[in-house]
């Protein structure tokens, strides 16, 4: 695509853009639709609760997607991501009524001119704390 970045023009701290992503209760009902993943710790507060957490949280998966479109919009081409992995730090407690608000913003962490891959380490956070951990995307560029 004619809007992906050029390997020669990005070096490692190259910041490549941050959004807000807010995440509703209908957010993670849809997703645990298309997902097969209906875990009651996703909908249902006193089943939450009852295993420890604070309350519905959001699919580890569902979030770790959300923060990979920073990227995939960065690039302009889906298929240009070579390598993507996370650690699931903490989870993202869903409210109801409102929204979870996760922050993620991406910077080059490396760029291997041989291969033509750079990788884009994302910080994601809800309310100042990291959710996902070691958040490193590998694309081609």
């Amino acid at each position: 695509m004619s809007d992906r970045p050029a390997l020669a023009d990005v070096a490692v701290g190259t910041p490549i853009g941050s959004r807000a992503i807010e995440v509703t209760r209908a957010h993670l009902v849809h997703y645990a639709g298309a997902s097969g993943d209906r875990n009651p710790i996703h909908w249902n507060d006193r089943f939450a609760r009852e295993v420890g957490l604070p309350g519905v949280v959001a699919h580890g998966m569902f979030t770790m997607g959300q923060a990979v479109n920073l990227v995939t919009d960065w690039v302009g081409d889906p298929g240009a991501i070579v390598d993507y992995g996370v650690r699931f730090a903490r989870p993202v407690p869903v409210p109801d009524p409102g929204a979870a608000v996760v922050e993620v913003s991406g910077v080059v962490g490396a760029v291997d001119a041989e291969a033509g891959t750079a990788r884009v380490d994302l910080t994601v956070t809800v309310e100042g704390a990291r959710v996902l951990a070691k958040a490193q995307v590998v694309v081609r560029l």
